[in-house]
């Protein structure tokens, strides 16, 4: 008898092809967008910066908020109805991204003093830090 897991020149067997089919048929299918966004944090001379890459969304979609040590920023977006008419049929489709992702920030952030700005998808937050944390040079005067 025959078996039909043959290897393909290319290393693929029968059955990895066929998975690649049905993974193809799934990825037309509409899906909600939840997904985390990009983030980068990086430490300057005085302060912290924070960019979070949320493509398709507005300033009134985002929310920060600042609780004790913890940042967080989340976002809601909900699209206006989309209607289709088609052999008679009516068809209304809403779709929804959402996400929430939270920061401790170091002893050393003034949270009063966080400035947060939005440009062309990108999340800007500068989080200064306190004054008591730069370090302070002290003058050695001659005895």
């Amino acid at each position: 008898m025959r078996s039909l897991v043959t290897y393909r020149p290319n290393g693929l067997s029968l059955f990895d092809e066929m998975d690649r089919v049905f993974d193809s048929l799934f990825n037309d299918l509409p899906s909600f967008n939840n997904r985390i966004p990009s983030v980068d944090v990086r430490e300057e001379e005085g302060r912290y910066i924070l960019e979070a890459e949320l493509p398709g969304m507005t300033e009134k979609d985002i929310e920060v908020k600042v609780d004790e040590n913890l940042l967080s920023i989340s976002a809601n977006k909900m699209e206006e109805k989309k209607e289709e008419k088609k052999n008679g049929y009516l068809l209304k489709e809403r779709r929804s991204s959402s996400f929430k992702r939270s920061f401790v920030l170091p002893k050393d952030a003034d949270r009063e003093k966080i400035n947060a700005s939005f440009k062309n998808g990108l999340l800007s937050l500068e989080i200064p830090k306190t004054e008591k944390a730069k370090p302070k040079l002290i003058k050695v005067k001659e005895s």
